[in-house]
């Protein structure tokens, strides 16, 4: 019986193969969802999954442009709302 910390539900379980030929169980975190955009929720592509966040480079950990935690469409949007109300108001 495994301990009882490893029988929530938070754990997911995998089948694995022992070189004995046993069929066990092992107890895993579950896999992060990948990052998505702040505005309409698309999967941002230039920024890696949440589970290893800490043993990727910082430079690696974000998208190199103005508002990462935008999807590029979002992006173009956003910068095209902030420059009409720039010229407006000049």
């Amino acid at each position: 019986m495994v301990r009882r910390a490893l029988q929530s539900r938070s754990l997911r379980r995998v089948q694995r193969k022992t070189p004995g030929g046993r069929t066990v169980t092992h107890f895993e975190k579950k896999r992060s969802k990948k990052p998505t955009c702040g505005i309409c929720g698309a999967k941002l592509n230039s920024i890696p999954r949440q589970d290893n966040i800490k043993k990727i480079p910082k430079s690696s950990r974000r998208a190199e442009r103005p508002y990462p935690e935008l999807c590029p469409k979002c992006m173009r949007e956003k910068i095209k709302e902030k420059l009409k109300l720039f010229i407006k108001g000049a």
